[in-house]
């Protein structure tokens, strides 16, 4: 049953992923975002303590798929050297940034 959850979960998350980040351009802003976005959910799923379950379907499995360790990495070697800084820089401290966040409303909400 728990792999069927985080099936389901990524069924849903990479097709988001995929349409959200098809607009990128020399900066991969639509990586950018969707990685960001992702941690700020992650932090806030973690912050509620969600059951096996429920962890299975959207920690695992929806933001699983949704974020993309892959991507940011083949788009970090293959921009240009500053452009590739620059993109692993902000993706590093927004992901880190949104994830606290995340988990300071999730503590709001739980």
């Amino acid at each position: 049953m728990t792999a069927l959850l985080v099936a389901l979960g990524a069924a849903v998350g990479a097709p988001l992923r995929y349409v959200l980040s098809r607009r990128d351009g020399v900066f991969p802003v639509g990586m950018l975002v969707v990685n960001v976005l992702g941690s700020g959910l992650f932090g806030v799923f973690a912050a509620l303590s969600l059951g096996e379950a429920w962890w299975a379907l959207l920690g695992t499995g929806f933001c699983g798929g949704f974020t993309s360790f892959s991507s940011f990495a083949v788009q970090s070697v293959t921009r240009p050297a500053r452009t590739a800084a620059a993109y692993v820089a902000a993706t590093t401290v927004l992901s880190i940034g949104a994830c606290a966040l995340g988990w300071v409303l999730g503590t709001g909400l739980g």
